[in-house]
């Protein structure tokens, strides 16, 4: 596992279940985690509130990798969003 996997696992499982509200480039966006699996894979979507931009991905822990898997769109955009966004209270 890379230590690019490490982080975002983290990040990741930081993330509370359910529907949150975040902050990215100073948008606010609705952003839904799903756990399924014992924790092996997520879903997670967010929707800019007021706009038209989102980020869709699935996240998969297999016993030999880590694997993101981004729904129509590069991975980087995924990683930059995970790595910058900001959970509201």
């Amino acid at each position: 596992m890379s230590s690019e996997d490490t982080v975002l696992l983290e990040i990741i499982c930081a993330i509370p279940e359910g529907y949150s509200t975040v902050v990215y480039k100073d948008k606010r966006y609705g952003l839904t985690k799903t756990t399924f699996n014992n924790a092996r894979s997520f879903k997670i979507y967010a929707e800019r509130l007021q706009g038209n931009d989102f980020i869709s991905l699935n996240y998969y822990i297999t016993s030999t990798s880590q694997l993101l898997k981004p729904c129509e769109m590069p991975a980087q955009k995924v990683i930059y969003f995970l790595k910058n966004m900001k959970i509201q209270d």
